[in-house]
């Protein structure tokens, strides 16, 4: 059954992933990569800029004492 198939959308329109090519699941597999890489840096940059903050504020608490 087509309905139970996992599928990925594409420009609006769904694809069965078994039904394509060989060429086209390797691409699908390396955005797939790429999306979780994405992800990854994009929590990565929300822990420094939390740092980030964390530094700035120690600085001023450190100029107000100087």
């Amino acid at each position: 059954n087509m309905a139970d198939q996992p599928k990925v959308t594409i420009d609006d329109k769904d694809y069965v992933i078994e039904d394509l090519s060989d060429d086209a699941k390797r691409q699908l597999s390396s955005m797939n990569v790429v999306d979780q890489k994405i992800t990854s840096l994009q929590q990565e940059v929300a822990i420094m800029q939390t740092a980030r903050n964390a530094y700035a504020q120690a600085l001023v608490a450190a100029l107000q004492k100087s």
